[in-house]
């Protein structure tokens, strides 16, 4: 019992007043997949706002059990051919260039159908569905060659704007970080840049780099760690930087590298060992990844406290399954899956190793 009792952490240790429960201090992989597991045949009821969403949903939990060596749960067919059929198509190549985006819906409720009078309505197919329909299909081993991917490509040029931003869809959206990088993704995956502006991208991305080293998702914007990200991944993945730039030389990159670190290494917080995703913030799950991440690609990720960082994450850790956001909430997917993907950078045993920047087990980047 004594050995047992080792793995435990009170949350009395971090000054919790929750000091009676246990916490286990290892990774309870077992419990995680049987968490993905029920989310994967039936979403709580305070999922329903998300209906919108589903497919993102489907992205953390089919991406999730591969990270977890458990997609063997996985009906593969049936989720090749569900997210297959949400896909937007043109009637037409005409159709390419009539400013829509011919991507994936994010669930059926987007997926408008043609009116009585035989009148097609606007597509609502998104850059962030596309983004996570290509990673569950390269997930799952689909044959990319089998997909309509010259529509995504050739349509995701009207979503560029002249800034070298991204609309997610083909109107009335915002345009920040978030989206570049979900072209840059997409672009990755399906192996063809001929849909981006790697030029206006780069410098949109450059214009976003705030006095402190970080990235707000717009120029002159607050640093953010979700932001900084998704410009430091896109970099990589457009082959604008280098792997490891700190072994390089950094001082010649047209990002500021050094305060980009020194950012980055700031967010780790001493009291607790977890990322906070911007200044004066509590720490959060998600920004072991966020944040670790981009120290990851930066070829910095020995300077964190790995021990302080896996303590913290272990007090989010949920007895369901899964991770919250903070040591006093419920698991949700989205800090499920990035907790997931934390402990995957902190090389976790029986777990898959990912590729950073696309967030999931694909395999390393290479130069462009």
């Amino acid at each position: 019992m004594a050995e047992e009792d080792n793995e435990f952490l009170s949350l009395s240790d971090l000054g919790s007043e929750l000091d009676s429960i246990p916490i286990p201090m290892f990774f309870d992989r077992n419990r995680h997949i049987c968490y993905l597991e029920m989310m994967l045949e039936l979403l709580p009821s305070p999922y329903q706002s998300q209906e919108i969403n589903r497919l993102t949903l489907a992205y953390f939990v089919v991406c999730g059990l591969d990270i977890l060596r458990s997609l063997d749960r996985v009906d593969k067919e049936g989720v090749i051919n569900w997210v297959l059929s949400l896909q937007a198509h043109p009637q037409d190549e005409a159709d390419l260039s009539n400013g829509q985006f011919y991507g994936f819906h994010g669930s059926r409720s987007s997926q408008f159908q043609p009116n009585d009078y035989g009148n097609a309505l606007p597509n609502c197919s998104h850059l962030a569905s596309t983004y996570c329909a290509l990673s569950i299909l390269k997930t799952l081993g689909y044959d990319f060659s089998l997909l309509d991917s010259m529509s995504i490509i050739k349509s995701m040029k009207n979503l560029q704007q002249h800034d070298g931003s991204f609309m997610p869809i083909h109107s009335g959206a915002e345009t920040d970080l978030r989206f570049v990088y979900c072209a840059a993704a997409i672009s990755f995956m399906l192996e063809n840049w001929s849909g981006i502006d790697k030029e206006k991208a780069k410098e949109y991305i450059i214009n976003c780099q705030s006095y402190d080293g970080g990235f707000g998702l717009t120029p002159s914007s607050e640093s953010h760690g979700g932001a900084t990200f998704c410009a430091v991944a896109s970099l990589r993945l457009m082959g604008l930087i280098e792997d490891d730039i700190l072994s390089k030389n950094a001082s010649s990159c047209f990002i500021n590298v050094p305060l980009l670190l020194d950012w980055c290494l700031q967010r780790q917080a001493a009291t607790d060992g977890g990322f906070q995703g911007r200044l004066n913030k509590a720490t959060d799950t998600c920004y072991a990844f966020w944040v670790g991440g981009v120290l990851k690609i930066l070829g910095a990720h020995k300077f964190i406290d790995h021990e302080g960082l896996r303590k913290f994450l272990f007090t989010c850790q949920s007895q369901y399954g899964g991770f919250g956001k903070t040591p006093e909430q419920l698991p949700d997917l989205y800090h499920a899956y990035y907790g997931f993907c934390a402990f995957s950078l902190l090389e976790e045993p029986d777990l898959n190793s990912i590729c950073t920047e696309l967030g999931t087990t694909m395999g390393p980047v290479q130069l462009l």
